[in-house]
């Protein structure tokens, strides 16, 4: 009986396809079906044996693998940040000027955050490739390309790692807070449930009151209108560095 198919025999008896012809254990697998499992679950509910049983095999099978859960969530972080490079939106080098390049890998950033907002809150904690990146540009490649467009447009050193800085606390910031919202697991940013939130507005009137608009959803305008903001102040440094 092979342990990475151990319902072999009951899905024969049953008349269903055989494990042997469905996709073979692999990294990859292994990697995407956690990326699925926090999905619909939630980070804290992973487990190598919940994710074992979620691929229809036993725990250790995984560790063929992956070496452990800190090393499968570090593999989950890349697989998600790794869409950047996939997204036709996404310039690698700027094309259009180095606002449209900052705007579209902005863009980029938030669609793997909405597409895996329970995913999400990992790309801050996880280890970096150098302890002095900021999250959420993850990989050594990514900061290169930002950096480079921004000199390449007349940004000086100080002010093209300034624009960094602000570029990545403006997206883990916002970000953090919109994925909060949508059932991720960020510690204290976590968002109260409904019922819980109701009893103690009895003393705040002005709140009560303005409750329906303060719990209207403004993500995507909010965004937008931070982005634009953002943008504008790092205009404002190149133009004061040019003679």
């Amino acid at each position: 009986m092979n342990d990475e198919y151990p319902d072999a025999d009951a899905s024969l008896a049953a008349g269903e396809e055989p494990p042997s012809a469905r996709a073979p254990l692999s990294r990859e697998r292994v990697v995407n079906a956690a990326v699925a499992f926090i999905d619909e679950h939630g980070l804290p509910a992973l487990t190598m044996r919940r994710l074992g049983e979620a691929l229809g095999v036993e725990a250790m099978s995984l560790y063929r693998h992956v070496p452990g859960r800190e090393e499968l969530l570090d593999a989950v972080v890349q697989a998600i940040t790794e869409d950047l490079e996939r997204d036709p939106e996404v310039c690698l080098e700027p094309r259009d000027g180095w606002q449209d390049f900052v705007i579209r890998l902005a863009h980029g950033v938030r669609r793997i955050a909405l597409a895996h907002p329970k995913v999400f809150p990992l790309v801050a904690s996880r280890p970096l490739e150098a302890p002095w990146l900021r999250p959420p540009l993850r990989s050594l490649a990514w900061v290169e390309r930002f950096l480079v467009a921004l000199t390449s447009a007349g940004f000086d050193d100080a002010n093209a790692v300034g624009a960094y800085r602000a570029f990545t606390s403006f997206l883990l910031g916002h970000l953090l807070l919109e994925v909060s919202t949508h059932g991720a697991d960020v510690g204290p940013l976590d968002v109260l449930e409904e019922d819980n939130e109701s009893g103690g507005l009895a003393e705040y009137s002005t709140v009560r009151r303005l409750r329906p608009a303060l719990s209207e959803d403004h993500s995507a305008l909010e965004f937008e209108d931070a982005l634009e903001e953002l943008t504008n102040r790092l205009q404002l440094m190149l133009s004061a560095k040019t003679p």
